[in-house]
């Protein structure tokens, strides 16, 4: 299959949905000859932050050396951007020609365990030495948890996809604990109590150690440089390329994460842990575009992904200043009310747009929840924000990756899949 084929075929497999459980994928992998087990990985799962923490992690292992696997999701624009290889994307040849393997295999496998599948077989055969995998959602069921891997990591926890993983904040602790094996050291930024006793409770049962930020691993943020201390070993001198005061979380983590690695043999230095966390790079995270007018990308996806968003512009965007247009969309599962009231007294107006999928809330749902334009076609909505900004003024880009991805395409020119017709 060429790749357009390729990828009508993967998502027609969407109708599948989502289909927690890893029975299905285990019996995959034994049928491909486990290629999971020929790469070491880092498992990353948490409501907020993985994204961050697993560029990071990335980014830290390829300054130290090693050839690296990353597997994400979603994807901003084009499908390969799941599966990178040394920091870049597969090539379209890849993809397809991975994709008509696995097709020929008729297993009955869903969009996104194909997806991981396919991620795991190009680890093998690039020889990785080692890959970070993202979780897709929760953990505990998440087709990505069959792994053994050498570190586990549980960045955050919020409210998120309820319907799936729980109302409560300890329920979702308890279903994202799920990707703590035996004996492997877990690095955890959870600090609400309720749902990092979830953790607590779960790392006992199996006997997974614990090192968990603001405890065993120490930040110090008290200046512009950032210094990360565990089990004795201090990295100072940290500046980070990821942008918000909230990664100066994420990038604990991703340091803690190095030095768990090290002390399993992998060669990272300190220098190797600063570079990476310098360099480290994702698209669409508190991501500045300077224009006319000017553009900030913020894969703000749920609640506190919003007040995360909303504490950067309160810091960075002074009240003297001409306050933001908004630009958003979300899907249907999310806590629209929440998100919303977050940017309450930082935009000056709002502009509500739908992604092309069919879990988009109505635009129009959003006008009622708070008063802005509403305009369900993407294009037509960037073409509004842009007028309401004018040349000088900033459009803050919100809510659905999926929207943003369009959106990020069209102002930065940026090529993007071609259309599939479902």
């Amino acid at each position: 299959m060429r790749y357009k084929a390729a990828l009508e075929w993967l998502y027609g497999l969407e109708s599948r949905g989502v289909r927690l459980g890893t029975d299905r994928m285990r019996r995959a992998l034994a049928v491909r000859g486990a290629p999971q087990e020929a790469t070491p990985c880092v498992h990353v799962a948490g409501s907020n932050g993985k994204g961050s923490v697993c560029a990071m992690v990335e980014a830290i292992l390829r300054s130290a050396g090693c050839r690296t696997g990353l597997f994400s999701s979603p994807h901003v624009h084009r499908y390969v951007e799941r599966v990178r290889i040394n920091g870049s994307p597969i090539s379209e040849q890849d993809a397809a020609r991975w994709l008509s393997m696995l097709r020929a295999e008729e297993l009955p496998l869903t969009f996104f365990e194909h997806s991981t599948l396919l991620a795991w077989e190009m680890f093998r055969e690039q020889r990785c030495d080692v890959a970070v995998i993202e979780v897709g959602l929760g953990g505990r069921l998440d087709a990505t948890n069959v792994i053994v891997p050498r570190v586990s990591v549980i960045t955050q926890i919020g409210l998120d996809h309820q319907r799936v993983l729980g109302d409560s904040l300890e329920e979702i602790a308890g279903e994202k604990a799920g990707v703590l094996k035996p004996g492997v050291p877990a690095v955890v930024g959870v600090n609400q109590t309720g749902p990092l006793e979830r953790i607590r409770a779960r790392a006992r049962s199996v006997g997974a150690p614990l090192r968990v930020l603001g405890e065993d691993i120490h930040l110090d943020e008290s200046s512009a440089v950032l210094s990360v201390t565990l089990a004795g070993r201090n990295v100072d001198g940290i500046t980070l390329g990821l942008p918000g005061a909230h990664q100066r979380r994420n990038g604990a983590l991703a340091a803690s994460v190095a030095m768990v690695l090290s002390d399993q043999g992998f060669n990272i230095s300190d220098d190797a842990i600063r570079q990476g966390l310098r360099d480290a790079r994702w698209p669409a995270r508190l991501e500045f575009v300077p224009g006319t007018p000017n553009f900030l990308f913020d894969a703000a996806h749920n609640a506190d992904g919003c007040r995360a968003l909303a504490a950067h512009l309160r810091d960075h965007y002074s009240a003297d200043v001409r306050a933001p247009i908004l630009l958003f969309a979300a899907l249907a599962d999310k806590q629209h009310e929440e998100m919303l009231a977050a940017f309450d007294s930082l935009v000056s107006t709002r502009v509500y747009s739908a992604p092309n999928t069919h879990r988009a809330v109505s635009p129009s749902e959003l006008g009622r929840i708070r008063a802005g334009h509403v305009v369900p076609n993407p294009e037509e909505a960037l073409a509004k924000a842009q007028s309401l900004a004018g040349d000088s003024g900033l459009v803050v880009v919100a809510g659905s990756i999926h929207f943003i991805g369009e959106v990020r395409a069209k102002v930065l020119g940026i090529p993007t899949d071609p259309p599939i017709a479902m």
